[in-house]
């Protein structure tokens, strides 16, 4: 508990000076993703995505679930006929064409995804190099290439909760992993699938994949369940766990429902702060690497 509070306290601290965080030398692609539903993931991507872009960073969010959750998350167009990652990976169209503008936060990008990226799987199946059309997308976008002040300093892709060739793409594609994990009974299960697939990518396809980031999520310091679960987690992966964990929070759950991430819809919410001070130190530790 009181590391949360400590955390919290750190956020609001350095918000009040209003200080940007030094950028990274180069773009860091993220890949946020875990198979198992519910653990929050499109709600870390969106609120890392937030936080960052607060924090003077610029972000390029790309969401990559046919449910395009981010996307409403973050009030993006997303109705079928918008230019999103659907077009990006089966008909070829660049990256840049799909990126829209976050209306309210500056620095922040989105490609959205709909509908019709359910569909991807099956339509990539017999096209070639189909693992790595994201990565090329990525790699070939100009302010990813760019070593100008308009680059992007952070890649988020949101991945579907299941090792489909969507996630295969994003792992592909990506140079970091942003694991979340909620701190409940079954936090580790299918972990180890998805680490198995980690290396297979790295042995097969990217061998610069790496999982940088675990982030614990809807903790709940009353129960001796989630201390034991971050415990547990912080044992088996101690460098790579941020030491700011997400409590469980009401209005964390609410906030997609206005269209908008915990950091814009209640900035003072310990869930806001919480997100605030992990992306804080996810920048810190990149500089520092």
């Amino acid at each position: 508990m009181a590391r949360e509070v400590a955390a919290q306290l750190r956020a609001r601290e350095s918000l009040s000076l209003g200080e940007p965080l030094p950028r990274p030398p180069k773009t860091r692609v993220m890949v946020v993703a875990n198979q198992k539903g519910g653990v929050g993931k499109t709600t870390t991507t969106v609120n890392m995505a937030v936080s960052l872009a607060q924090w003077g960073q610029r972000v390029l969010v790309i969401d990559l679930d046919p449910q395009g959750n981010a996307s409403t998350a973050l009030s993006i167009e997303h109705r079928r006929g918008v230019t999103s990652t659907y077009d990006v990976l089966v008909d070829g169209v660049a990256l840049e064409e799909a990126v829209q503008p976050h209306a309210e936060v500056g620095n922040l990008f989105v490609v959205p995804a709909t509908i019709d990226l359910a569909g991807a799987e099956i339509e990539l199946v017999n096209v070639l190099s189909r693992e790595s059309r994201l990565r090329k997308a990525i790699t070939t976008h100009p302010l990813v290439t760019s070593e100008g002040d308009d680059r992007f300093d952070f890649v988020l892709v949101d991945c579907p909760p299941s090792l489909g060739l969507l996630t295969l793409n994003a792992l592909v594609a990506g140079a970091e992993m942003l694991i979340p994990i909620q701190a409940e009974y079954y936090a580790l299960e299918g972990l180890g699938q998805l680490l198995e697939t980690v290396e297979m990518v790295r042995t097969h396809l990217n061998p610069t994949l790496s999982v940088s980031t675990i982030l614990i999520t809807m903790y709940d310091a009353r129960t001796k369940l989630s201390m034991g679960v971050a415990d547990e987690v912080r044992e088996h992966f101690a460098d790579q766990v941020l030491k700011t964990a997400i409590p469980r929070s009401v209005r964390v759950s609410e906030a997609p429902s206005y269209g908008q991430s915990v950091v814009t819809y209640d900035p003072g919410s310990p869930g806001a702060l919480s997100y605030m001070e992990a992306a804080r130190e996810m920048v810190t530790r990149g500089v520092r690497a």
